[in-house]
């Protein structure tokens, strides 16, 4: 339609420049010539504009017909190619019950095998011609990017209704439980769809031997416009993004993921915003990092991989500004964290079995000198048991892991408050973990029950009371415990329905506790 456009103003154009030159010749007059030849040289420059923006076109339609047939020219050769690798029919044996029959069956010159040689050419022409449409249908159809590299959109609308018995901070994200609000309400029901998701994956050019791709993830839970209504009109928020440098034994991955030495989550469709047990002992952060992965062959059915990187020191400080970058106390230190992990994996009656241990060291500055190191060690298992069951989970111990998700989210305790020079800094420390028993009832349902808890070390919170407070206003709590259960059916791989329940104990550091069950419906439609 802009080609056609555009040479329709062309062609007018041209008229128009025509009839003002006759008009020009046949009526100018000394005094008006001037203005004439200025509306001559407006015209002429217009015209010159819409031939090169013509020829941009021209060449940009010729570029990509020169790519599609290419394209087209490749499927083809490979198509002939399988065809011509396709094994030759066994001669027929010659039955004594049917020594009777015409030698037409035996003989390939006559008209009975010439018709079979047909058929069998007509039968390749129309797989020929269905491979040529079906390739139209992906000209047409398919997600094309400035660079030319393919390009895949996908995605998941997620619908999510919940119905909690008990206080949720989060009510369509169960995290932690308290108690009922100011005017003395603690149950809810609704629905929210904020927790569907939008990704895109693009394969680059194979750079040295390696093979190159990136990938972005995002969600509608950044957050809630201030209008009314606004909880049902979630913004866009980045979840993860990366880009790939894969060789055959070794890759590189750079960007926003998950921590890779604690990159396993329990599976649920009711918390996708954020991992299942996110509060209750399951390190998971997305966090920009650069790591390098490298894959070794134990054995025939054993590998080894080996993990090193560095991080970006968060410490699960909220930002000081909503739309200014402030600097939080790991990147204060002037240097990243730093992790590894080592995992073996076994392929045990034709399903994975893995076992992986992990290291994590990073340094926060908060002030005044004052300096304390946050780690982390980890352990990892996915052990599967038989074909139906699979035992899954990860387990922590460490100090000033609130960046990760751990210590209720707290890396720093103060004896003071934390502008006062005078008073000390302690790192939190925590230990944590959760465990999964999958049942694979068939290839669309399954069954997952998994429990996890997050223990803060209580005594250290009381010996630093101004510790209230100091991470988006919460009170740090001494346990959080979480179990949930669900059922999931896939009907069609594009197609998700689930219920789930969960149930979650929080033990404030005043000794009070509270509890919460929830009851969650999804339905879930994937493209």
């Amino acid at each position: 339609m802009q080609l056609r456009h555009l040479l329709a103003r062309f062609i007018l154009t041209l008229t128009l420049l025509a009839f003002g030159m006759r008009h020009c010749n046949g009526q100018t007059t000394p005094g008006d010539k001037n203005p004439q030849a200025a509306s001559l040289a407006d015209a002429v420059q217009q015209l010159e504009e819409q031939v090169k923006e013509l020829r941009s076109i021209v060449a940009d339609l010729r570029s990509q017909s020169d790519q599609y047939r290419a394209e087209t020219r490749q499927l083809r050769e490979e198509l002939h190619s399988a065809v011509a690798q396709l094994p030759a029919p066994a001669p027929k044996t010659l039955d004594v019950s049917q020594a009777g029959t015409s030698s037409a069956d035996q003989d390939p010159t006559q008209p009975g095998a010439a018709s079979s040689s047909e058929s069998r050419l007509s039968k390749l022409e129309e797989q020929v011609d269905l491979l040529n449409g079906k390739t139209d249908d992906q000209y047409q159809t398919k997600v094309e990017s400035r660079s030319k590299y393919k390009i895949r959109l996908s995605g998941l609308v997620l619908m999510n209704l919940f119905s909690n018995r008990g206080r949720l901070l989060n009510s369509d994200l169960p995290g932690e439980v308290d108690g009922p609000d100011l005017l003395g309400r603690a149950n809810s029901t609704g629905i929210s769809l904020r927790q569907s998701q939008i990704g895109l994956e693009v394969f680059g050019p194979e750079v040295a031997g390696a093979k190159t791709r990136g990938d972005l993830q995002a969600d509608f839970a950044g957050g809630f416009q201030y209008a009314p209504n606004g909880i049902s009109l979630g913004l866009l928020r980045l979840r993860t993004a990366t880009v790939h440098i894969d060789w055959p034994r070794t890759s590189i991955v750079a960007g926003q993921d998950a921590p890779f030495f604690s990159a396993l989550s329990p599976t649920s469709f009711a918390t996708l915003a954020e991992p299942a047990l996110s509060y209750s002992g399951n390190l998971w952060t997305w966090i920009p990092q650069i790591r390098v992965e490298h894959r070794l062959v134990a054995s025939e059915n054993s590998t080894v991989v080996l993990q090193g990187g560095i991080l970006d020191g968060l410490t699960g400080e909220p930002p000081v500004y909503a739309y200014g970058r402030t600097a939080q106390a790991g990147e204060y230190s002037r240097q990243p964290g730093y992790a590894g992990r080592i995992a073996w994996s076994h392929n045990f009656s034709g399903q994975p079995l893995t076992i992986g241990a992990g290291g994590y060291y990073s340094r926060q500055n908060w002030g005044f000198g004052r300096n304390i190191n946050a780690w982390a060690s980890t352990v990892d298992w996915n052990v599967p048991l038989g074909k139906l069951f699979g035992f899954s989970g990860e387990f922590y111990r460490g100090q000033a892991l609130g960046g990760l998700g751990g210590g209720s989210y707290y890396s720093a305790l103060f004896s003071k408050v934390s502008s006062d020079p005078t008073g000390r800094v302690q790192g939190l420390e925590s230990l944590g973990g959760w465990a999964q028993l999958k049942l694979r009832a068939s290839s669309k349902v399954e069954f997952n029950f998994a429990a996890g808890q997050d223990n803060p070390f209580a005594s250290e919170i009381r010996a630093f009371p101004f510790s209230y407070g100091t991470s988006m206003g919460r009170v740090p709590h001494s346990r959080n415990q979480s179990e949930i259960l669900n059922a999931i059916y896939h009907p069609r791989s594009d197609l998700v329905f689930s219920a789930e329940y969960g149930h979650i104990s929080t033990y404030q550091i005043d000794n009070e506790h509270y509890t919460a069950d929830r009851f969650n419906l999804v339905m879930g439609i994937l493209f």
